[in-house]
C-alpha cells in the first residue's frame, strides 16, 4: 500500500503523484556513471584492468551514489548522523546531525576559511579526510585551477561520507524522503549532489546526471532550494529522455506553472519535435507530437520573445530580413524585459543553445517564428496578454534562483545578478543561505575581517570587478592562494585515522 493521500485534487496529492512518477524513473543502477559509459563504449573500454585491483581494498561500505576508490583514506565514523524527524501523510522528514566532535571540526574549518591560509584547510583534511565542507571547498579551488579530476574526486568523497551516515530507512528512490534545506547540516548533501551532477554532465553522462537531478528535486519538491527545475529540461534533452520531459510537463503544469519558466516553455516543444522525428512511433503519435511542438513553440516565442535573437547568435545563425527588421524580436525585447526574466532567459540560452544547432531544428524554428510574426501583425490578443504578464511578473527572482545561477556559473546569467547578491559574501560551501535558517548549534564568538572575506568570496564570481589600490593587492593575494592550494593538493598525503577494535564499523549499508 502506498503513502496516504490527503484528499482528491489537493496540492499535496498532486505533488505525491508527480514524485511517484519521478521515483519510478530514478533507478539505482542509473546513478552509476560507469553503466552509462559502458552503454556508449563497452565494458572493456570503461573498466580495463580495474576489476582485479578493486578486490584489494578491505572494509569498504557498499554505496549507491559513488564508488569508493583505493586511493582514498580509510573511512571511519566522522560524527555525522541522520535522524528521522517525523512522518506526515506518508512522507518522511529526515535531517543530518553534527555530533559534538564534528561541530568542533566545523568551527576549525570556518576559522581556516577566514584565515585565507590554504595550509589550514589542508591540515584540517589531513586530520579529518572526510570533513564534507572542506572537501567541497577544496573541490571548487581545484576546479578553478582546472584540475577537474581532483575536483571531481573530492566531491565524490564528500558524497561517500554523507551516504555512510544515512538513516536505515532513508531511501534514494521512494520519492517520499525529505531534507529541509533551512537546516545547515542538510545543505552539504544538496550541494554535493549538484556539483556531482555538473561533473557528470561535463563527463558525457547526461542520463546519470538527470537521475541525480531528479534525486535533488525529490528531497524538497515544494521549495526546490537549488532550483533544479531550471536544468532538468536540459538534462532530459541531453539524455534523449523526451517522453519523461513531456510527461513531467503535463503532470506538473497545473500546480507549478512550468510554462512560465523560459526553459520549460522552449524545451518541451523541442522535446515534442524530437519525438516527432522518431520513426518507431505510429503516424498518429507523430502527427500529435508535431502539432504540440508547433503550438507550444509559438506560445514560447510570444511569451518570451527576448530568447530568439541571443539563441540565434549563440548558434551562429543569421535571421532573415523579415525577422531581423521586426520590432517584436528586436533589441527592445531584451531591453524592456524585467531583470529577473533576463536572468532566466540568459541562463537558458547559455546552457542549451547547443541543442538548437541542428539544421532540422532551425528549419522548424524558422517556420514557427514566421507564424508568430503573422500573429503579431494581426494583433492577436494573445500577444498583448503575454506582454502584460511579462510586465507584471518577473520583477524579482526568489533566492533559490540566485543560488542556482551562482552554482551553475553560467557567465551569461551570472553577469545579470543584481547588486544585492554580488555585494554580499558568497560562500562556496553555503551559497546564499536561507533567510529563515533553522540553526541547531552556533559557532563561538569571533571577530572576523568581514570586509576582506566578502571581497574574497565575491572575487569567485565571474562578474566581480575589483577597485584599484587595496583591491589589486587582494586580487594578487587570492591568485597566490589558489596557486599554493593546487600545489599542496597535488602533494597531500592523508593521515590514516587510528583503527578501532571493530574495523568493519557497522558493516555494509544496503
Amino acid at each position: 500500500m502506498g503513502p496516504s493521500c490527503p484528499g482528491e485534487g489537493s496540492r499535496n496529492c498532486k505533488i505525491f503523484v508527480c514524485l511517484t512518477f519521478l521515483s519510478c524513473f530514478n533507478i539505482l543502477r542509473n546513478l552509476n556513471p560507469e553503466n552509462e559509459l559502458k552503454r556508449y563504449f563497452g565494458a572493456r573500454a570503461v573498466l580495463g584492468d580495474q576489476r582485479p585491483r578493486q578486490r584489494q581494498r578491505q572494509y569498504v561500505r557498499s554505496t549507491w551514489l559513488t564508488a569508493p576508490k583505493n586511493t582514498w583514506p580509510r573511512y571511519s565514523k566522522t560524527g555525522i548522523a541522520m535522524q528521522l524527524v517525523e512522518t506526515r501523510r506518508g512522507v518522511q522528514y529526515f535531517t543530518f546531525e553534527h555530533h559534538r566532535e564534528y561541530q568542533q571540526v566545523q568551527f576549525k574549518f570556518l576559522d581556516a576559511v577566514e584565515s585565507m591560509d590554504p595550509n589550514n584547510i589542508v591540515l584540517l583534511l589531513q586530520m579529518n579526510p572526510y570533513h564534507v565542507d572542506s572537501l567541497l571547498q577544496l573541490s571548487d579551488v581545484c576546479r578553478m585551477q582546472e584540475d577537474q579530476e581532483m575536483a571531481r574526486d573530492l566531491v565524490e568523497r564528500a558524497l561517500y561520507s554523507l551516504e555512510c551516515a544515512f538513516h536505515p530507512v532513508f531511501s534514494l528512490t521512494s520519492g517520499s524522503c525529505r531534507l529541509d534545506y533551512r537546516r545547515p547540516e542538510n545543505r552539504a548533501f544538496y550541494l554535493a549532489l549538484f556539483k556531482h551532477l555538473m561533473f557528470l554532465e561535463k563527463r558525457g553522462c547526461p542520463r546519470t546526471a538527470l537521475e541525480f537531478c531528479k534525486l535533488i528535486l525529490s528531497l524538497d519538491p515544494e521549495n526546490d532550494p537549488l532550483c533544479v527545475l531550471l536544468m532538468i529540461d536540459f538534462l532530459s534533452l541531453r539524455a534523449r529522455e523526451y517522453a519523461f520531459l513531456t510527461r513531467m510537463f503535463q503532470e506538473w503544469e497545473s500546480h507549478r506553472n512550468l510554462s512560465q519558466l523560459p526553459n520549460f516553455a522552449f524545451s518541451v516543444p523541442l522535446a515534442y519535435f524530437f519525438l516527432s522525428q522518431q520513426e518507431e512511433h505510429s503516424e498518429l503519435e507523430l502527427s500529435q507530437a508535431r502539432e504540440r511542438a508547433a503550438r507550444l513553440i509559438q506560445l514560447a516565442l510570444i511569451m518570451f520573445p527576448s530568447v530568439l535573437m541571443p539563441l540565434l547568435d549563440h548558434c551562429s545563425v543569421q535571421p532573415d530580413a523579415r525577422v531581423a527588421s521586426h520590432s517584436f524580436f528586436g533589441l527592445n525585447a531584451q531591453i524592456s524585459q524585467p531583470p529577473a526574466l533576463n536572468q532566466l532567459t540568459s541562463l537558458y540560452v547559455g546552457r542549451t543553445h547547443s541543442l538548437w544547432k541542428d539544421p532540422a531544428v532551425m528549419a522548424w524554428l524558422e517556420t514557427n517564428v514566421h507564424e508568430v510574426l503573422r500573429m503579431v501583425d494581426a494583433r492577436d490578443p494573445l500577444v498583448e496578454e503575454s506582454e502584460h504578464k511579462r510586465k507584471m511578473r518577473y520583477q524579482s527572482a526568489p533566492r533559490n534562483i540566485y543560488r542556482h545561477v551562482i552554482l551553475s556559473e553560467m557567465k551569461e546569467a551570472t553577469a545579470a545578478l543584481p547588486l544585492e547578491v554580488t555585494s554580499q559574501p558568497v560562500m562556496g560551501f553555503d551559497p546564499l543561505p536561507p533567510l529563515d535558517s533553522i540553526i541547531s548549534y552556533t559557532r563561538p564568538e569571533r571577530y572576523p575581517h568581514l570586509v576582506t572575506l566578502s571581497l574574497f568570496f565575491r572575487s569567485l564570481l565571474p562578474n566581480f570587478n575589483l577597485q584599484a589600490g587595496a583591491g589589486q593587492d587582494l586580487n594578487q593575494g587570492v591568485n597566490r592562494l589558489m596557486a599554493a592550494m593546487r600545489d599542496m593538493l597535488a602533494n597531500i598525503q592523508f593521515q590514516e585515522p587510528p583503527r578501532d577494535d571493530n574495523p568493519e564499523g557497522d558493516g555494509d549499508w544496503d
